[in-house]
């Protein structure tokens, strides 16, 4: 009986906004700063070349993008997702909650960077390191302490005699909890004693508090920015933004291999994630052009090796994942978890 009347209300609530749809004839897209702009220039060429209005793109993070679409049905909630980290179970759950269909779009690899201005020397560190450089606590004499490293170089004397200042992403970005779970949680398998004291898996996410963290909002070219102005601090977000500022910032290597194209697509960059999309199904056919846009984004023109993304700093997904995921995605095939 509640089942039923959960479905009849999600169905009155479609139709209901189904009778609004005049209101809005333009796509409304939020979420991942590091999707953001390749979701901007499918957006723009969709405007372009073809009859419907360029779709409006917000940067709002992983988080909170998830958190606006999952909200509900209608003209005032958006229509696509993008996200820099699959959905979560509480967030799918959410939007099952609120009559939400989703249908999941994996768009292609990227890497997670620490940079710098091209005015400092590179860095070159471990995930040890950055778990040392960027924890709450730390091990030191067998106990458990707030972090006590000022200066790079207090974490080791070949880092540099500089203040670690590190400006990275708030929680609500899906950068912040990749590189928590790939850099963090991995180098604090590397730190000696680390596991001993309880650090293990998310008890190795918290991040330091003092100061040497600075969360830097959602604008990742702003972070570019602030590096520039600031050669002693250290940047964290996609590899596109240090793709598209290569004659302002340069990347560090993270256990000795660079953030480059061909080594994180290979895999042997450690510090990199899948990125996606996602589509409010009751949407479809009620807003104009959301099929049509997510044929454009899983197009060869676009998401392919040699497509406008890739220049945009987009790691492609193997030939079979692309044609495999671009088939389901245009008939919009629902998520299930």
């Amino acid at each position: 009986m509640i089942r039923k009347t959960f479905i009849l209300a999600a169905a009155a609530a479609t139709v209901a906004f189904a009778g609004a749809a005049e209101a809005r004839d333009q796509i409304r897209i939020v979420g991942s700063s590091t999707v953001f702009p390749f979701s901007t220039a499918v957006a723009e060429t969709f405007g372009k070349t073809t009859s419907f209005k360029t779709p409006v793109v917000e940067s709002t993070g992983s988080g909170g993008g998830m958190k606006l679409f999952c909200a509900g049905i209608g003209e005032n909630h958006p229509d696509i997702t993008n996200a820099s980290r699959r959905i979560k179970k509480s967030e799918f759950e959410t939007c099952t909650k609120n009559g939400i269909g989703i249908t999941e779009v994996k768009v292609g690899f990227d890497g997670i960077v620490l940079a710098n201005s091209k005015a400092a020397p590179q860095l070159s560190l471990t995930k040890g390191q950055i778990f040392l450089a960027l924890a709450k606590k730390v091990p030191m004499n067998g106990k458990l302490v707030d972090n006590p490293y000022k200066n790079w170089s207090d974490i080791d004397a070949s880092l540099p005699k500089t203040k670690i200042e590190v400006l990275g992403p708030p929680p609500t970005s899906g950068t912040r909890d990749a590189f928590v779970e790939l850099a963090m949680e991995a180098g604090c398998k590397e730190v000696k004693g680390a596991k001993e004291l309880g650090l293990a898996k998310k008890a190795c996410h918290e991040i330091r508090e003092d100061g040497a963290f600075i969360e830097a909002g959602e604008n990742d070219n702003l972070i570019v920015q602030k590096l520039e102005a600031n050669p002693a601090a250290v940047g964290i977000f996609g590899f596109s933004f240090l793709d598209q500022n290569a004659d302002k910032i340069q990347g560090a290597k993270v256990n000795g291999v660079e953030p480059e194209f061909e080594l994180i697509a290979s895999g042997k960059y450690g510090v990199s994630r899948s990125l996606y999309f996602y589509v409010k199904q009751q949407h479809v056919g009620v807003i104009p052009g959301i099929k049509e846009y997510v044929t454009e984004f899983t197009a060869e023109k676009a998401w392919g090796p040699d497509g406008y993304l890739v220049e945009k700093g987009l790691i492609p997904l193997p030939d079979a994942d692309r044609a495999k995921i671009a088939a389901s995605s245009r008939n919009l095939a629902p998520l299930s978890m």
